[in-house]
């Protein structure tokens, strides 16, 4: 390939991304009043706040900032709102262990971050930031504990000392198969352990089919 046809090469390639890449930012920015609640003056007042106590230098929010400290882009969501405000004014009354200092915060000024923060809750983030492995891990075991009770498991198995012997304990069982055996196990336990004297469940529909291997894949 001559020298002129690779410099054409790279000057309409680079034309091509950088249009591809104006188009996705246009785009982008077309969406953000569709992803954002309105911004009111009470949500502009905590966001001056939020600078004001430089809470970005330890907290991330959106993706941006310090990670000596949680994210706080969904704190709102697990705490509630008067918890968050009392511990803003003064965080080591509330839990002696905290990290986070006296910044003397007036009650105001916590009232305002608390809105902030509610604002920044609502936007639409894709999903992020991602729920945390162990917060994730206890809700499956919640609902899939829930599920194995809803079928009667307990009356064949073992788990914790608490249930039947009919069949194998289930304790630690997710140290010997991951969760694509536990569902194929679940639908038809004779594919996968010959002459099994469990009936197949492959009736139960999706869910609760996911709900009983999410839960028998915490049981480690």
């Amino acid at each position: 390939m001559s020298n002129k046809a690779l410099r054409n090469m790279f000057i309409f390639g680079s034309l091509f991304f950088f249009a591809i890449f104006v188009a996705l930012t246009v785009d982008t920015m077309k969406q953000v009043d569709e992803r954002s609640p309105e911004i009111t003056e009470e949500v502009n007042q905590g966001k001056m706040m939020w600078h004001k106590y430089d809470c970005i230098g330890c907290h991330t929010i959106l993706g941006n900032g310090s990670y000596f400290a949680p994210d706080l882009t969904k704190v709102v969501v697990d705490k509630p709102e008067g918890y968050l405000r009392k511990f803003l004014e003064n965080p080591r009354k509330v839990n002696p262990r905290a990290a986070m200092p006296d910044l003397g915060i007036t009650a105001a000024e916590a009232a305002s971050i608390v809105t902030f923060l509610e604002w920044i809750s609502k936007v639409d983030t894709n999903g992020w930031p991602p729920e945390p492995v162990l917060k994730a891990m206890l809700r499956s075991r919640t609902e899939g504990l829930e599920t194995f009770r809803k079928h009667g498991c307990q009356a064949c198995h073992m788990v914790g000392g608490i249930g039947g012997t009919s069949g194998p304990a289930l304790d630690g069982t997710a140290s010997r198969h991951d969760k694509a055996w536990q569902i194929t196990h679940l639908k038809d336990p004779a594919s996968v352990v010959p002459d099994s004297a469990m009936p197949p469940y492959g009736h139960l529909d999706g869910d609760d089919i996911e709900a009983l291997a999410g839960y028998l894949d915490t049981l480690r």
